[in-house]
C-alpha cells in the first residue's frame, strides 16, 4: 500500500475558501463567480476602489452632491411596519451638535437589532433628502473602545468587486480576518528573484483608484519608492494606510505577474530553440539585385536597417519568428518581398497569408508584377481561388511535385487547409497578423519543418502588449516613411454639416481626385442608428452626381468585387462607396478623400487603418470623420486622429482609451488574464520584470 505521508500537504493559502470561518456553500458558490475559490485567491482580491473614510464632517455639512463620512449619537430610533405585506422601514436619528440626521433602511426590520440609544456612530453615504437631512441605507459602524479595530470606517476602506446576493460588509469582514490569520503564510513567488527593494519605474504614477468619491487624483508614488514584500503588499492591498499604498501595493502585485509571464515566455522561446535548426536562407542576392533595380524607387535607411536585421535571422541557427512593425505606407510590402526573395534564392519556397481575398488579390498582383520578369511563380489560393492566373505574363503554378524551381504562393485562411502542401517552406509571411488568432498563426508554420517566421503589422501595437502578447518575438520597426507623400489632413464634423462635406468632396472630384465614403455596417439594424451602406448608397450617388460610384462589401461575389475595385483603381469609379473591407488591400494614389460616417463606430487603430488607403501619392489629402455622439470618450478619440497621423501614439491612445480586450478582439487567444497588472499603464513595470527575468537567467 502507498504510504499516505508521502503525499505532499495543500498549503493553508491553496485551501479551499469553506474552511473559513463563516463561508458555506451558499457563500462558497457566490466567491465562484469572484473567481475566489480557495484563501488564496480571498486574500488576492483586487479592490475596485478606495474610500477616504478618515475625515469626517458635520451633519449641517452633508449634502445630495456625494457621499461623506459622519459621526453622531443615537438620539432615537424605530422600526414601522406597514399594513400591506411584510414592508418595513428601520430609521435611525443621530446627532452631533450641528444637527440631525435621519438614516432609514426599508424592508430590512433586522437593522434594530444593531443600534441602542445612545451608541456612537459612524456613517458614511449620500444625503437622499435635506428636510429632513436623510440618508438611505447607508454604512454605519457603532464606534467600539478600540477604534483602531474599525473595519467599515475611520481609515481608507477598500471597496470590492460583487456578486449578486454577496454583501460588501460581509466581504470586507471576511477578506480583513482572513488577512489577520494567513498574513504569515503569505511568501515571495520564488525568493531567489530579487523584487523586494527594486526601485519603482518612473512612470509610477497610478491612476487606477482615482475612482474616489470625492473629486481629485491619487498623489503618485514616489519614483524613489522600492518594491514591498509581497506580504506586505498584500497588507496594504486591504488595508493602506494612505492612497500612495494602495498603488504601491497594486504595482508590487502587478509586477508579480509579469515576472511569471515573461518567465512563460522565455521558456517558450528557449524550448522552441532547442528542438529547431533554422533553415540556410541568406540568399545569394542573385535575385534581389535585379528586383531593387527595377522597383522604381529607393529603400528608406530604415526598410535596410531592418532587411539586415531579417537577414541575420534568416542564416542563423535558429527559425526567424520576427514581428515586422510600420505605420501605413512604410513600404512593409517592400520588405517581405526581399525576405522571400532571400528565402527563394536559397531554393525555399514561401507562403504569405493574408487576412481577406481583396488583400490577397493585392499581394498577387505586386508580387507576380515583381517576380515574374526574375522566372519566379507566383500562385494564388483563396477559398474561390486555388491555382495562379495562367495569362501572359504570369506563369503557372505547378504542382509541388513536379516543379523544379521554389516559389511564391499567396493566400487567406485557405493556406491552413489540407489539400495545400510544399516540398521546401523555408518562409512563412503573415500580413495583418493581429486579425489572426495564434493559433492560425501556428498551424500554417506547421506545413514546413520550422520555416522562418515573419509577421507583419500596419496596426502598431502599443508597447505593453508587445512585450506581452508577442514577448516572444523578436521586433523590427519601420519608423521612417518614403518621401514624396502628401499631407493628410483629418478632420470631425457633426452630421448636420454633411451638406457642406458633399460640396467639398464634389469639388475635389471635379478636379479629377477620387474618394472612399465609409460606413460601419452593410445593411441598416432596428433602430437606424447606425448607417449602412446599401441605404446610403444612393443617396451618395445623389450627393456625388454626375461623378460615378461605386459600391463595395463582404457580400459581394469575388468577381463582383474585383469589378468594382479595378474600376476604382482606373478611375473609372470616381467615389467608393464601402465597408471597413477597404481596410487593407487597395493602393489607389489618386484616392486623397475618405468621409467615414458613423466614426464613433470604429476603433482609433482601424480608422487609422482606414485612414492610411488616402496619401499615398504626392497630393494632400483629406480624412473627414462624421459623429454625432457627445460623450467626452468618443470625442477624446476621434480628437487624438485629428491631432496626429502618428501610428504609434495613435495605437498608446487606442489601448488607453479602450483597454487591452477589446483592442485585441477575441482571435488572439493568447492574451494573458491579469488580477492587478494594467496593459493600458505598466509598460516600464513589463520592462523591469523583463530586466529581471533576464537577470535571473544570466545568474543561472
Amino acid at each position: 500500500m502507498p504510504d499516505a505521508s508521502v503525499h505532499s500537504t495543500v498549503s493553508p493559502l491553496e485551501q479551499a475558501v469553506t474552511v473559513l470561518r463563516g463561508v458555506g456553500t451558499d457563500r462558497a458558490a457566490q466567491l465562484e463567480k469572484l473567481r475566489i475559490r480557495t484563501v488564496g485567491d480571498l486574500l488576492l482580491h483586487r479592490p475596485r476602489r478606495y474610500e477616504d473614510r478618515r475625515q469626517f464632517r458635520m451633519m449641517r455639512e452633508l449634502s445630495t452632491d456625494e457621499p461623506a463620512l459622519a459621526r453622531g449619537i443615537v438620539a432615537a430610533m424605530g422600526l414601522k411596519r406597514f399594513r400591506r405585506g411584510a414592508k418595513s422601514v428601520f430609521e435611525l436619528i443621530l446627532e452631533d451638535g450641528s444637527g440631525r440626521l435621519h438614516c432609514r433602511w426599508w424592508n430590512l426590520p433586522f437593522m434594530e437589532h444593531y443600534f441602542a440609544v445612545g451608541d456612537e456612530v459612524l456613517v458614511f453615504g449620500k444625503l437622499s433628502g435635506l428636510k429632513p437631512r436623510t440618508m438611505d441605507h447607508p454604512e454605519t459602524e457603532v464606534v467600539q473602545a478600540d477604534e483602531e479595530s474599525a473595519i467599515h470606517m475611520n481609515r481608507i476602506v477598500p471597496v470590492y468587486p460583487l456578486t449578486e446576493g454577496l454583501p460588501q460588509r460581509w466581504l470586507r469582514g471576511l477578506i480583513r480576518r482572513t488577512l489577520e490569520q494567513h498574513e504569515r503564510e503569505v511568501v515571495e513567488p520564488d525568493p531567489g528573484l530579487n523584487v523586494v527593494g527594486c526601485r519603482l519605474p518612473v512612470e509610477a504614477g497610478d491612476a487606477w483608484v482615482a475612482a474616489q468619491p470625492a473629486p481629485g487624483t491619487l498623489p503618485p508614488v514616489n519614483r524613489e519608492s522600492t518594491m514591498p514584500s509581497r506580504a506586505r503588499a498584500i497588507r496594504l492591498l486591504h488595508c493602506p494606510e494612505t492612497m500612495a499604498d494602495a498603488v504601491l501595493a497594486r504595482q508590487r502585485l502587478a509586477l508579480d505577474e509579469f515576472v511569471v509571464l515573461q518567465r512563460k515566455i522565455r521558456q517558450r522561446r528557449l524550448r522552441f530553440e532547442a528542438r529547431s535548426r533554422g533553415l540556410p536562407c541568406r540568399g545569394d542576392n542573385h535575385l534581389i539585385k535585379p528586383f531593387l533595380a527595377g522597383l522604381g524607387f529607393a529603400l528608406t535607411e530604415a526598410q535596410k536597417r531592418v532587411l539586415r536585421e531579417i537577414r541575420h535571422d534568416m542564416g542563423g541557427s535558429h527559425p526567424m519568428r520576427r514581428m515586422l512593425q510600420g505605420d501605413v505606407g512604410s513600404g512593409k510590402t517592400a520588405v517581405a518581398a526581399c525576405a522571400a526573395l532571400m528565402a527563394l534564392e536559397s531554393g525555399f519556397d514561401v507562403v504569405l497569408m493574408a487576412p481577406t481575398e481583396i488583400l490577397a488579390e493585392q499581394h498577387f498582383r505586386n508580387f507576380a508584377r515583381w517576380f515574374n520578369p526574375l522566372g519566379v511563380r507566383v500562385g494564388m489560393r483563396t477559398g474561390g481561388r486555388k491555382t495562379s492566373n495562367t495569362e501572359p505574363p504570369l506563369m503557372p503554378l505547378e504542382a509541388p511535385r513536379t516543379r523544379q524551381k521554389p516559389s511564391l504562393t499567396i493566400g487567406t485562411h485557405a493556406l491552413i487547409e489540407t489539400g495545400f502542401t510544399t516540398d521546401r517552406l523555408g518562409l512563412v509571411l503573415v500580413d495583418e497578423q493581429h486579425k489572426f488568432g495564434v493559433a492560425q498563426r501556428e498551424q500554417l508554420v506547421r506545413k514546413g519543418n520550422y520555416p522562418h517566421l515573419l509577421v507583419m503589422t500596419a496596426t502598431p501595437i502599443p508597447r505593453t502588449l508587445g512585450l506581452t502578447l508577442y514577448g516572444d518575438l523578436d521586433l523590427s520597426v519601420i519608423d521612417e516613411l518614403p518621401s514624396g507623400r502628401g499631407r493628410v489632413r483629418t478632420f470631425v464634423r457633426p452630421a448636420d454639416k454633411l451638406p457642406k462635406v458633399w460640396a467639398f468632396v464634389g469639388t475635389r472630384l471635379d478636379q479629377g481626385r477620387q474618394a472612399y465614403v465609409v460606413y460601419p455596417r452593410v445593411e441598416e439594424t432596428s433602430g437606424g442608428a447606425t448607417k449602412a451602406v446599401l441605404k446610403e448608397f444612393e443617396r451618395i450617388q445623389t450627393a456625388l452626381a454626375p461623378h460615378r460610384v461605386g459600391l463595395l462589401h463582404g457580400r459581394l461575389k469575388s468577381a463582383e468585387k474585383e469589378s468594382v475595385m479595378d474600376g476604382f483603381r482606373a478611375g473609372r469609379i470616381q467615389a467608393l462607396v464601402a465597408t471597413s473591407l477597404i481596410e487593407v488591400g487597395l493602393d489607389v494614389p489618386n484616392a486623397t478623400l475618405m468621409v467615414i460616417e458613423n466614426a464613433e463606430q470604429f476603433g482609433l487603430a482601424q480608422l487609422h487603418q482606414l485612414r492610411g488607403r488616402i496619401g499615398r501619392g504626392a497630393h494632400e489629402s483629406h480624412c473627414i470623420l462624421v459623429s454625432d455622439i457627445k460623450s467626452p470618450e468618443a470625442r477624446e478619440r476621434l480628437r487624438v486622429l485629428e491631432e496626429t497621423t502618428d501610428g504609434f501614439r495613435i495605437a498608446e491612445a487606442d489601448l488607453r482609451l479602450r483597454g487591452p480586450g477589446e483592442l485585441l478582439g477575441q482571435e488572439q487567444s493568447g492574451s494573458p488574464r491579469f488580477r492587478f497588472a494594467d496593459l493600458r499603464q505598466d509598460f516600464s513595470l513589463v520592462q523591469l520584470a523583463r530586466d529581471l527575468v533576464s537577470r535571473e537567467a544570466q545568474a543561472s
